[in-house]
């Protein structure tokens, strides 16, 4: 399975174990995972194909050559392919198709138009769902309660869950509303998938709307920056044909999360409330989501805190007070010398990222801060995300033994 992201390309290699169509699918162990930069919206139709080699090479050499034309194959492209449009995102992927048939034997599932498709973001989030699920064994029973799953891409957010029965009932109809049949059960889940709110495109947003409050009190090609570290000088493209601006960092926490609940539309006109943002509704965590069930959240989520220190299970104040330290400088001015100094320097958006990400999942989602938060970019050795949920989508609905 490649994950051809906004930011990148990620291929999967899983080892399954089913005997007969009948029987549940066993995940034997993610037998390879490697990843290149940048993604195929970055790439010209001509190029795109080739971008993937590196990654193909070592799907050959880790691949048994006698079960390579057995080894199904799919590639989905996700939100960065999303943003691109319809015409030129279907050049890519023509041209994508065009180059692994011709230089690889694994069968392409689904041919050029199932096989190498640009998935819908609520497939996305609901194979997440269904992958973390599926690692934590919460699948085997209806006893155990099911996970709730948050991911941050770089160019869209997903939410996915499974509201309490009493609150399914309510729930209002719509594309929200995902009815799922796995293993001979039925789940009604509540997704939701955002374009424009993952990382890369948030940040952007967020430079845009602090141009434009600025540009209402006077036009300046030099603008204070609350999100960015004190003093620090930092260059932003505008859209139009005007010189780029010029920004003056302030490292201001409480100013920077006004910028996050400013593009988080909150005010926005609700019409099926419960609403989470952006007048999209949403059932409420607090009430819709049992107490018991886990909250996981990773990708960017994941990648911009962890590295910072933020431990695997933590709850909303922690994050806060860690975005706080980061946007005043405290954090930064008490590393010592070393790896982490080095890469924050680097990358001044560390305070805005985090501000976004806390400000997504408190006023966005509406986690309430009691409850545990659990970070993943692994379980049980397996890389969390959708990939694995849509490997196994693909063991039920194709019908591997024709194809292969």
């Amino acid at each position: 399975m490649i994950d051809a992201g906004s930011a990148g390309s990620r291929l999967h290699v899983y080892r399954f174990r089913q005997c007969a169509s009948v029987d549940p699918v066993q995940l034997k162990d993610e037998a390879l995972f490697v990843q290149t930069i940048p993604g195929l919206s970055s790439y010209t139709p001509e190029l795109a194909g080739p971008s993937l080699d590196p990654l193909l090479e070592q799907a050959l050499e880790t691949i048994p050559i006698h079960s390579h034309k057995k080894t199904p194959m799919a590639i989905r492209a996700t939100a960065g392919l999303r943003l691109l449009g319809q015409e030129q995102s279907e050049k890519v992927l023509d041209a994508v198709y065009d180059h692994i048939y011709a230089r690889y034997p694994f069968p392409i599932i689904g041919g050029r138009q199932g096989g190498v498709t640009i998935m819908d973001g609520k497939d996305e989030g609901v194979y997440a769902w269904i992958t973390v699920n599926f690692l934590l064994g919460h699948l085997k029973s209806k006893d155990i309660p099911t996970a709730a799953v948050f991911d941050l891409g770089g160019a869209s957010t997903q939410i996915v869950f499974e509201p309490d029965p009493s609150d399914q009932n309510i729930m209002e109809e719509g594309d929200h509303k995902y009815t799922l049949t796995y293993d001979n059960r039925q789940y009604v889940l509540y997704q939701h998938s955002y374009l424009g709110y993952g990382l890369m495109e948030a940040r952007k947003r967020m430079h845009r709307r602090i141009l434009q409050l600025a540009e209402q009190v006077k036009p300046d090609l030099h603008v204070t920056h609350p999100c960015l570290p004190r003093n620090l000088e930092f260059s932003f493209p505008k859209n139009d044909p005007s010189p780029e601006a010029k920004f003056i960092g302030q490292g201001l926490h409480d100013a920077c999360t006004d910028i996050v609940k400013d593009i988080l539309n909150k005010n926005a006109i609700c019409m099926a409330p419960p609403c989470s943002f952006d007048g999209i509704h949403q059932p409420l965590i607090a009430e819709a989501f049992a107490e018991e069930g886990p909250i996981y959240i990773f990708s960017y989520f994941y990648d911009r805190t962890h590295p910072l220190g933020l431990p695997p299970s933590f709850k909303l104040p922690e994050l806060g007070r860690l975005t706080e330290k980061v946007c005043s400088g405290e954090y930064l001015d008490s590393l010592p010398d070393g790896d982490l100094r080095d890469e924050m320097l680097d990358r001044p958006e560390w305070c805005l990222d985090l501000a976004f990400i806390y400000g997504l999942l408190s006023h966005g989602y509406e986690i309430p801060d009691h409850r545990e938060i659990k970070m993943a970019k692994k379980i049980d050795g397996v890389e969390t995300g959708w990939c694995l949920g849509a490997a196994i989508a693909l063991l039920d609905e194709a019908d591997l033994e024709q194809n292969v």
